[in-house]
C-alpha cells in the first residue's frame, strides 16, 4: 500500500511543471523553482525506479545508460540551445562552451563526491555501534564500482585524450563531433551487449517488477516515458527561474551560465544519484554518474558543432575564444585525473576530497584556473606511475583485475 502510495506520488510530482508549462502561464521566478524543482524531483524517483525494473530485461550497464541519458536531458536541452542561437547571435559560442565544461566539472567536482559523503552518512546510520564497525566507517571505506565499468573509464579516458586537441585548434569542428558521436555509439553498442542480472528491488520499484511479463515491460517504458517527457519540459522554465532569481540578486550573467544553469540541469540525476546512495546503492549511483560523464564528454561534446551547423545553414566548427580553450583544457585535466582516480574502480574517500578541492579551487580563485589544471595534470601523472600495475590490466588482451563490488557500495 506505502509502495503504491509513493508511486502515485511521485507520478504525481512529476506532472506538475509540465502541467504548469502547457498551461502558458508565467508565475514568479521563486514560485516556478518550487513547482519544477519539484517535478524534477519527482521524475528523479520515477526515472530511478523504472531504471531498477528494466533490469529484469536488459543489462544494468544499460539500464543506467539509459538513466544517465535520460536525466541529461536538460544539460542538452540548455547546451543545444546556446549552440543553435550562437549561430545568428555569435556570443552565445561562449555560453555553449561555458555550460558544457560547467556542467562536465560540476558531475566530477561535486557529484562524485556527493556519492561518497551520501555513502559514508548512510553506513554511519546502518553499522552497530560496535567501535571498530564505527572506525573503519569514519575512515571511509570506498564506494566500489561494477567491473562492467572497465568500459566506461576506457571510453572517458580515450575522448579525454582526444578533447586535449580541441583547446589546440581553439574550436570544436563537425570531424570533431563525428568522432565523438561514433566513440558514444561504440560505447552504447558496447553496453547493449552486457549481461543481464537479476536485480533487488524494493518499495515502488518491487511492485511494478511483480506484475506480469508484458504489463511490466509497459509500465517500465511508461515510467520512462514520464520522467523523461517531465525533465525535458522542466528543464528550460527551471534554469530560466534560476537564472531570473541570480539577476535579481546581481550575479553576474557568465557566472549563471556557466554555474547555476548547469546546476540546475545536472538537478534530476543528482537526485537519482542521491536516492540510490542512501538506499545502500551508493556504487549504482557513481556507475550512473560515471556513465553520464561519458555520455556529456562524447555525446554532447559532438552534438554542439552539429547544432552550430544546421541553425547556420551550412558546415561551421564552434569557435573557442581564448577564455572557452582555458576551461575546455581545464575541462580536460580534471577529465584525466579523475580516470586515474577510478582505476582500481572505487572511489576512495581520498579521491573524493580530492575532486571537491580541486573543484572548488578553480570556482573560489578563477585566475587560478591553470595553475589548477597544470596540478591535476601533475597527479595524473603521479597517479599513473603508483597504478601502472592496474593501468596494464586496461591493455588489449591483458586479463582484468578480480574485484568484488559490494550490493550497498560499501563494506562491512
Amino acid at each position: 500500500m506505502a509502495s503504491a502510495l509513493f508511486l502515485i506520488l511521485g507520478i504525481g510530482a512529476a506532472l506538475v511543471g509540465p502541467a504548469v508549462k502547457l498551461s502558458g502561464q508565467h508565475l514568479a521566478p521563486q514560485v516556478e523553482i518550487v513547482l519544477y524543482g519539484l517535478s524534477v524531483l519527482g521524475a528523479a524517483a520515477v526515472l530511478a525506479w523504472a531504471t531498477e525494473v528494466a533490469q529484469h530485461d536488459i543489462s544494468r550497464a544499460l539500464a543506467y545508460t539509459v538513466l544517465a541519458l535520460i536525466a541529461v536531458l536538460p544539460e542538452y536541452a540548455v547546451d543545444m540551445y546556446f549552440a543553435w542561437t550562437a549561430a545568428s547571435q555569435p556570443e552565445y559560442a561562449s555560453y555553449a562552451a561555458a555550460n558544457m565544461t560547467g556542467a562536465n566539472r560540476l558531475l566530477i567536482g561535486l557529484g562524485w563526491p556527493l556519492v561518497v559523503l551520501l555513502a559514508w552518512l548512510t553506513a554511519c546510520r546502518l553499522v552497530p555501534a560496535e567501535p571498530e564497525a564505527v572506525v573503519a566507517v569514519r575512515r571511509g571505506l570506498p564506494v566500489r564500482l561494477p567491473s562492467d565499468a572497465r568500459l566506461d573509464i576506457v571510453v572517458l579516458g580515450v575522448a579525454t585524450l582526444y578533447c586535449f586537441l580541441l583547446p589546440l585548434k581553439g574550436s570544436i569542428s563537425l570531424l570533431d563531433g563525428a568522432l565523438l558521436v561514433a566513440l558514444f555509439g561504440f560505447y552504447a553498442w558496447r553496453v547493449a551487449q552486457a549481461e543481464r542480472a537479476e536485480p533487488e528491488t524494493i518499495g515502488p520499484a518491487a511492485l511494478v517488477a511483480r506484475l506480469p511479463t508484458a504489463p511490466r515491460r509497459l509500465a517500465t517504458i511508461a515510467m520512462f516515458a514520464v520522467a523523461g517527457g517531465s525533465i525535458f519540459l522542466c528543464a528550460e522554465p527551471f534554469a530560466e527561474a534560476l537564472i531570473a532569481t541570480g539577476s535579481v540578486l546581481g550575479i553576474d550573467r557568465f557566472l549563471l551560465v556557466q554555474w547555476l544553469a548547469p546546476l540546475a540541469s545536472e538537478a534530476p540525476e543528482l537526485i537519482v544519484v542521491a536516492l540510490l546512495a542512501v538506499r545502500g546503492q551508493a556504487n549504482l549511483g557513481l556507475a550512473a554518474l560515471l556513465a553520464s560523464k561519458v555520455n556529456q564528454w562524447t555525446l554532447l561534446v559532438g552534438m554542439l558543432p552539429l547544432a552550430y551547423s544546421v541553425a547556420s545553414g551550412y558546415p561551421r566548427a564552434l569557435p573557442l575564444d581564448a577564455h572557452q580553450t582555458e576551461e575546455v583544457f581545464l575541462t580536460a585535466a580534471q577529465s584525466l585525473f579523475a580516470c586515474l582516480v577510478l582505476i582500481r574502480l572505487q572511489l576512495t574517500t581520498r579521491g573524493a576530497l580530492a575532486l571537491f578541492a580541486l573543484f572548488m579551487l578553480q570556482f573560489l580563485i578563477p585566475p587560478l584556473r591553470w595553475p589548477t589544471a597544470i596540478l591535476y595534470l601533475v597527479l595524473a601523472a603521479g597517479l599513473a606511475v603508483k597504478e601502472r600495475d592496474a593501468l596494464r590490466t586496461y591493455l588489449p588482451g591483458a586479463k582484468p583485475e578480480l574485484t568484488s563490488p559490494t550490493p550497498t557500495g560499501h563494506q562491512h
